[in-house]
């Protein structure tokens, strides 16, 4: 159980961004949920160079619970394609990572 992973996404909106967290955790998608930015996110859509002023979340969550927060985030998300990036922590103070995985649980 000393495994987690770190989801993270970025919105245009902190609103967007506190919905995302707060409805990942309710549902116990991840035990928790960290809002950040704004930040600017410079990249290339449909053959534009754009900038945009985004907030980052950050989901942490339990192994088995990765790919049900995935699908929420691919249905919930309000970009056409949006940044879902999946980082598996190989370890983690145990004491964390068991309470990780307690609060995925329903």
């Amino acid at each position: 159980m000393d495994q987690l992973c770190v989801v993270t996404t970025v919105v245009d909106a902190r609103s967007v961004a506190d919905l995302l967290a707060a409805a990942a955790v309710a549902g116990r998608l991840a035990a928790c949920a960290q809002v950040g930015g704004p930040m600017d996110s410079t990249y290339w859509w449909q053959s534009r160079m754009e900038t945009t002023r985004e907030w980052s979340v950050q989901f942490k969550t339990a192994p088995d619970r990765v790919e049900a927060l995935v699908d929420h985030l691919r249905s919930s998300h309000p970009y056409e394609v949006p940044e879902i990036l999946v980082h598996w922590v190989e370890s983690g103070n145990p004491d964390y990572t068991t309470w990780i995985h307690d609060q995925t649980r329903t």
